[in-house]
């Protein structure tokens, strides 16, 4: 009886070693698997030391006259316009102020990355018009686009580095939300229904960028202190850059200066 009992006891402390152990095992395999590929955090700007670049951007010469879109094939777009629509490609203010233009920083940002904004960038469709005629965002952030009109319309747009896309949008549906994964500057945006309707989308890597209105001046603050290429881009006069270098809280002025085409 001695003998059975103690094989008894011998056989129990094996069991009760061997279920601990498969208990370990299991709950080892079902632990989450450390976290990959997450993005790089931002480089930290220092405000204390942190400067800017402004100026304007000027046409040089005599402003095309815009020409006059005919909307007859969209009557309800031709009646969202007091007066007859014209083409927006040159848009110019007083002195000379030249609108549209993507005045960024192309080169000297070196490896920093910069945190993508959360909210969204929008561009609208009013009277058969994209609007506004350029955009600009980051990589990866969110591009809304409405459709603001009583006609179906087509969102195309035609980039050379990011995923290309082509998207209908009836009168009163839901925002088209899309987004870029790589900088390109510009991407042209048509739509295949209204032949007239020309935009622009901009893509960035940095937020040191923006884009004049008709006043033609720019800024580009909360920059580190470095030496930069500044480039401005207009879809009819091409692009134009400066490199220009500032210290620890300087503030430096460029300009800009595009010549008429002739035969404006």
């Amino acid at each position: 009886m001695r003998v059975q009992y103690s094989l008894f006891v011998v056989l129990a402390a094996a069991l009760a070693i061997s279920v601990a152990g498969c208990g370990k095992k299991e709950s080892s395999e079902s632990a989450p698997p450390a976290a990959t590929g997450t993005a790089p955090a931002a480089t930290p700007i220092d405000p204390a030391t942190a400067g800017s670049v402004e100026g304007s951007v000027k046409l040089d010469g005599p402003a095309p006259k815009g020409k006059k879109i005919n909307m007859a094939a969209e009557p309800s777009c031709a009646a969202a316009h007091a007066t007859p629509a014209t083409d927006e490609e040159v848009a110019v203010g007083e002195g000379g102020g030249l609108g549209n233009v993507i005045v960024y920083v192309k080169e000297g940002l070196g490896n920093r990355t910069f945190e993508t904004p959360k909210t969204a960038v929008t561009m609208d469709q009013k009277g058969c018009m994209y609007s506004p005629r350029v955009v600009g965002l980051q990589a990866g952030q969110t591009l809304e686009v409405r459709n603001d009109d009583k006609a179906t319309h087509n969102i195309h747009p035609v980039p050379k580095f990011n995923r290309e896309w082509n998207k209908s949008q009836p009168a009163g549906a839901p925002a088209i939300a899309e987004s870029f994964a790589r900088e390109e500057v510009a991407i042209p945006v048509k739509c295949n229904v209204h032949p007239w309707m020309k935009s622009y989308i901009a893509v960035f890597k940095s937020p040191y960028f923006q884009i004049t209105g008709t006043g033609g001046s720019f800024s580009l603050k909360n920059l580190p202190p470095g030496t930069y290429t500044i480039e401005a881009w207009h879809e009819k006069y091409g692009t134009t850059s400066q490199t220009v270098t500032i210290g620890a809280k300087e503030s430096k002025t460029i300009n800009f200066v595009f010549k008429a085409a002739a035969g404006d």
